[in-house]
């Protein structure tokens, strides 16, 4: 199969949300405080459980990951959308749209797998309460988040380089707001045969396996909860899981339906709305969840806010 019809096409057309020229300040605009919450919020995550050694535990650990994690998601495609309003320009270079489409990949599966180690992560606090500290030690956990950058790092390259190897028509107009992997395999003018092979397999592997995890890990949670005797314990073992499974059924939900509504025409709304819940209201709604479903959060942001004014009365 040739190629050569790659260099040919200098840029793709983002055609966004809405072509409609009234709408882009508000889109501008609703857009433009999503992000920096989301920002704002994983960072003050991170802030806080690097500052408060209480927090300085595996489950926070990985929690200060997924928050950094999320911040990156979310800046592969919402800073490129606000500058083409702002502009009022629809152009991304072919050179963009494969960067920009590698580290969605990249940063949306090191979501799916960092909630799978955290999954892991409460099977062993409630389930092996105490060889907890032993099991997950510091240099486990270092170790997980390591193999989940490497595995995603090379699942993202592996599809951009089926992509580049795919010949497009001189002028290609993608009805999205980013350059998602299936809308160009789809606009390709090539054959795509080998491209959707490999894509399925990777959702099954990558997306199926670490949902396999969780669902396996609060099948053993679950098990372990049913032979605590007392109310309050139960209690207090489902407490520590709340804000993950919140997190975890909200991350599925919004993944569930980009791709139930891939499955109908690329120009439907409901597949640009799915694509705004997977992509922005997911990564801004995380650091609410885990900061008002948790007591030690709320203390460790507390702790963060008053650190400034205990500095001053030492000083």
């Amino acid at each position: 199969m040739e190629s050569g019809n790659n260099t040919r096409i200098s840029e793709f057309i983002l055609l966004g949300l809405s072509e409609e020229q009234e709408l882009q300040p508000l889109i501008f605009g609703l857009f433009l405080s999503m992000y920096l919450i989301t920002v704002f919020g994983n960072l003050l995550i991170i802030l806080a459980i690097s500052s408060d050694s209480h927090l300085h535990t595996p489950m926070y650990f990985f929690l200060s990951n997924l928050s950094f994690v999320d911040i990156c998601f979310t800046s592969t495609t919402i800073p490129k959308m606000l500058w083409n309003i702002q502009t009022q320009s629809k152009g991304i270079t072919y050179e963009g749209c494969i960067t920009q489409m590698y580290f969605y990949i990249l940063f949306g599966g090191l979501d799916d797998i960092l909630l799978s180690v955290m999954a892991y992560d409460r099977y062993v606090a409630i389930c092996h309460p105490l060889h907890y500290t032993v099991i997950m030690s510091p240099q486990l956990c270092g170790l997980l988040v390591l193999i989940s950058w490497v595995l995603i790092a090379l699942n993202s390259l592996l599809h951009s380089l089926m992509v580049l190897r795919l010949s497009f028509c001189p002028l290609v107009q993608i009805p999205h707001f980013f350059c998602e992997l299936s809308q160009l395999v789809q606009l390709a003018s090539s054959d795509v045969f080998l491209n959707n092979i490999v894509m399925y397999f990777a959702a099954v592997l990558v997306g199926g396996g670490p949902f396999a995890g969780i669902l396996y890990s609060y099948s053993k949670i679950v098990s372990c909860m049913c032979k605590i005797t007392s109310a309050q314990g139960k209690y207090k073992a489902f407490s520590t899981c709340v804000s993950h499974l919140s997190v975890v059924f909200l991350f599925y939900f919004a993944v569930l339906g980009v791709y139930l509504s891939s499955g109908t025409t690329y120009t439907s709304h409901s597949s640009i709305i799915a694509s705004v819940m997977y992509t922005v209201v997911t990564p801004m709604l995380n650091p609410f969840i885990y900061s008002l479903r948790n007591r030690d959060m709320k203390q460790g942001l507390k702790r963060l806010y008053l650190m400034p004014s205990i500095k001053d009365q030492l000083y």
